[in-house]
């Protein structure tokens, strides 16, 4: 069993509050959650407006598929307009 886990932070302008951070990360969560079947949380700065860390993890046998999942996660990310993405950590576990 591998396990293929990365961490993102997510970078949002023009935020007024935490209701609308929230909004907008619960979203995203989902949407990865329902297209890739990952398991996926905000880990860090949940207090911040701006700013939002997610801890993403991916289960497999096959670390191909692992580093094709992340990337796939990645693309889609950047592909969302509401934020940016800044540091992203990668690391695979046998």
């Amino acid at each position: 069993m591998l396990v293929g886990v990365m961490t993102t932070q997510m970078y949002m302008h023009g935020i007024a509050s935490l209701k609308e951070k929230r909004s907008i990360v619960k979203s995203v969560i989902g949407r990865l959650r329902s297209r890739f079947n990952i398991s996926i949380s905000e880990v860090d700065h949940q207090d911040t407006r701006s700013t939002a860390v997610l801890g993403i993890a991916v289960v497999s046998n096959d670390a191909r598929f692992i580093d094709q999942q992340l990337d796939a996660i990645l693309t889609f990310m950047r592909n969302d307009a509401r934020f940016y993405l800044g540091q992203v950590e990668r690391e695979t576990f046998s």
